[in-house]
């Protein structure tokens, strides 16, 4: 009730296709990702409330500015989750299913981390393949700017920047078959991170945005030939 139009009077962000994005019901918003704001800026312009997935180190932090942090974050709508591959991967999927589940919105950016150079990259198949086996439609979006707004090291967003959120018309993933097929998820993908890119029309990288791997094993799975989930 404060944050929203707060942040609008502020900022002032420019928001378009509001409407694509359905009143009630499970949906999945696919953006692309350049700020730590895109999960403030994407609810705060959504007609509805949004929930993602964040990391679980915001909820930890037990001085006075990790409560207020932590109480900011699960007041825009997030939800602590470990990072990581793997079995991590598996259950940040798994929350996001039993939101779906009892017909909540959900935000998720395919890209995996934020872009650091202002490219979009390839999606993994992890939104598809929640797409896939809940049904739900997937709305995409462009988020322009934000990377300006709050580049990352900076503590405040500028006050001043122009943020652009445009939301596309929601996708229907069911004709590219089951969500246990390999070659639905990746057409699912491509054609989410194709919508998101007529959007935010951010020149494309062409490969994954890889999070630096730790230790040994990570380094060889990441040059190994897999699924990017």
């Amino acid at each position: 009730m404060i944050l929203i139009p707060l942040t609008r009077l502020v900022y002032r962000p420019r928001i378009e296709g509001r409407a694509n994005v359905p009143k009630d019901g499970p949906i999945i918003i696919a953006s692309n990702h350049l700020s730590f704001i895109d999960s403030i800026a994407i609810p705060v312009a959504a007609p509805r409330r949004v929930h993602f997935l964040a990391k679980s180190s915001y909820f930890e932090g037990t001085s006075l500015k990790g409560r207020f942090v932590a109480s900011f974050m699960r007041a825009v709508g997030a939800i602590p989750v470990r990072r990581g591959a793997g079995q991590a991967a598996l259950d940040a999927l798994d929350e996001q299913r039993k939101l779906l589940d009892r017909g909540l919105a959900v935000a998720l950016y395919p890209e995996g981390t934020r872009s650091t150079d202002g490219r979009l990259y390839k999606g993994r198949t992890g939104v598809a393949f929640l797409a896939l086996q809940t049904g739900a439609k997937v709305v995409p979006v462009g988020v322009i700017g934000t990377d300006k707004a709050m580049p990352v090291g900076a503590s405040m967003p500028r006050i001043g920047s122009k943020v652009t959120i445009r939301f596309g018309e929601p996708l229907d993933l069911s004709h590219h078959g089951a969500a246990s097929s390999g070659r639905a998820r990746r057409g699912a993908t491509d054609e989410i991170m194709a919508a998101i890119h007529a959007l935010s029309e951010q020149e494309l990288a062409g490969v994954y945005n890889e999070v630096p791997a730790h230790g040994a094993i990570e380094k060889i799975m990441q040059a190994l030939p897999h699924e990017r989930r």
